[in-house]
């Protein structure tokens, strides 16, 4: 069965909340909607939702919050995302529901609009403070009769802006749970080459993301914050130091460590391995 892409329209009807006024716009204030859906399946969506609430999810774990923090937070989704839920009846928050040609060029800019797992972002009182008031400046001007687009999309991109400042600054008040996230990314790598047998291929980031139950571009973003380096880099550069261990200190054949580090043919690893170093395996084994 093919899974149904919902567009603005369809999805809210089956939100059940205010009707839009067009295909490309929707902002709605869940203090204005009594009827929400509160519970649904995976569906898909072709428009970017932007969100800020309290914590409406059942299963919603409050030690997800930092002591210092108010209990509030957003996320952004992008087109082709799958969304579910099952939440309490909420009394607060916006939607932002927009076009993919109104800001698929913004939103290009900011990884975090494909964070897909609903990492989300967790605000501190000023950053709940300053987002809170711009969701509501655009609802305001979007309840005009004559409402301005221009100026709605310029809400937008400053939410966007101030999301992506948030977000880093995420990643260092929450530094133990992310160290966390990358001490296990490289634990998984060594168990991945630890194996006696030859490994079937180069790990892919998106293993290592399945393995940390993250969306790809969360992840990444994670691990270059803290390392300055992004995980196919990590990835490589553990490949390539494995490579140059077995070369020094084993009697291994190019090809059987070309094998045994997962590359499909010696000549890739030859490729690989004079791209990385400026010589060949051969080369450097014997200097």
């Amino acid at each position: 069965m093919v899974n149904k892409i919902f567009n603005i329209r369809e999805f809210a009807a089956y939100l059940n909340v205010t009707k839009p006024k067009n295909d490309n716009l929707l902002i709605v204030n869940y203090e204005n909607e009594d009827n929400i859906r509160l519970q649904s399946n995976s569906i898909t969506i072709d428009f970017y939702l932007l969100a800020i609430k309290p914590p409406l999810e059942k299963n919603f774990k409050e030690t997800q919050f930092l002591e210092d923090q108010p209990k509030s937070f957003m996320y952004v989704d992008c087109p082709q995302n799958n969304l579910n839920w099952d939440i309490n009846a909420p009394d607060a928050g916006y939607n932002i529901l927009v076009s993919a040609k109104y800001i698929n060029r913004l939103a290009k800019n900011y990884n975090f609009v494909h964070y897909n797992n609903h990492e989300a972002l967790f605000l501190t009182k000023d950053e709940e403070t300053i987002l809170w008031d711009i969701y509501k400046k655009t609802y305001d001007e979007f309840q005009k009769e004559y409402y301005s687009k221009d100026i709605i999309l310029s809400y937008i991109a400053l939410i966007l802006s101030y999301t992506q400042v948030f977000y880093d600054r995420q990643f260092d008040s929450r530094s133990s749970i992310c160290n966390s996230v990358l001490d296990n990314f490289y634990e998984n790598l060594k168990q991945y080459f630890s194996k006696s047998e030859d490994v079937s291929g180069l790990p892919s980031v998106a293993y290592f993301t399945q393995k940390a139950n993250l969306s790809p571009n969360y992840f990444g973003d994670l691990i270059k914050h803290f390392t300055g380096e992004s995980p196919i880099e990590h990835i490589h550069n553990f490949v390539l130091k494995q490579a140059k261990d077995k070369l020094r200190n084993t009697s291994l054949s190019i090809s059987e460590i070309s094998y045994s580090l997962g590359f499909d043919y010696p000549n890739y690893f030859a490729k690989f391995f004079r791209k990385k170093t400026g010589m060949s395996p051969k080369v450097f084994r014997v200097m």
